[in-house]
């Protein structure tokens, strides 16, 4: 018989992200600003995170370079097992269409596209899906987030939530694996913020997407299942809020 596996020898499941001795430093003029000083960090994959902290604490620089948008000046940035710091302009826009989406404050849907257009954009833009599996994938996704009775009305014929809503099938719409949520519910009134945040929690629970955000709103903070707390480009403490039962969406 075989011996059982010791437990050095249990293989760990790979954390989706991580960030070891993480900097960034930008140059404004002669002044260099260290945005990112030296953080450790870890992300698992089908969670639900949220880092937090006040204007130029470093969270939107942290996304920016979690979603490759941006590189980091030192140390490793791993997301999905491909250091971000190696890529170049392409290969790390290539990497952003396959594995990525992003949700906006504000929504950043394109006006002259109908709801459906919006979501099947990144497909024709990125991906270039046949029509018929980009017409599946759409009209799912629409259905998902409740919004298939609007797939063509343009954004400004919709309400605020909706055109949230819309914003969160267009992220999904690539099967990105990690969607990262800027302040996305800075600009919604308080009963359509907690739908949006169970949408997505949702969206996680069914299709095990990872969820980051970047936020100041106390609603996405008590419902994250991870809280990184952000000052002066450093994580001050980590924690780990007790989950709260989901509302229906």
């Amino acid at each position: 018989m075989n011996a059982p596996a010791t437990h050095d020898q249990l293989a760990l499941p790979a954390p989706l992200i991580r960030a070891d001795h993480l900097v960034k430093t930008y140059r404004a003029g002669e002044v260099e600003v260290l945005a990112i000083k030296g953080v450790d960090f870890t992300v698992e994959p089908k969670s639900f995170v949220a880092f937090v902290g006040p204007s130029g604490s470093g969270k939107s620089t942290l996304l920016n370079m979690i979603g490759c948008l941006d590189h980091p000046t030192s140390g490793t940035l791993t997301v999905l097992g491909t250091d971000i710091g190696k890529l170049d302009r392409r290969a790390a826009a290539d990497f952003r269409g396959q594995h990525v989406g992003f949700i906006f404050q504000n929504f950043n849907l394109i006006p002259v596209l109908t709801v459906y257009e919006n979501v099947e954009y990144p497909l024709i833009m990125v991906q270039d899906w046949p029509e018929k599996k980009r017409r599946q994938q759409v009209e799912r996704l629409l259905e998902a987030v409740g919004m298939s009775q609007q797939a063509r009305q343009r954004p400004d014929q919709i309400s605020g939530g909706q055109k949230q809503r819309v914003a969160v099938a267009r992220a999904l719409a690539t099967n990105a694996q990690l969607v990262l949520a800027d302040e996305p519910t800075a600009n919604l009134d308080h009963d359509t913020a907690l739908r949006i945040i169970e949408l997505m929690k949702k969206m996680r629970d069914e299709l095990g997407t990872t969820f980051v955000f970047s936020t100041h709103d106390p609603k996405i903070m008590s419902e994250a299942e991870v809280i990184f707390e952000l000052e002066d480009g450093r994580i001050q403490q980590q924690s780990q809020p007790q989950r709260k039962v989901a509302l229906h969406v």
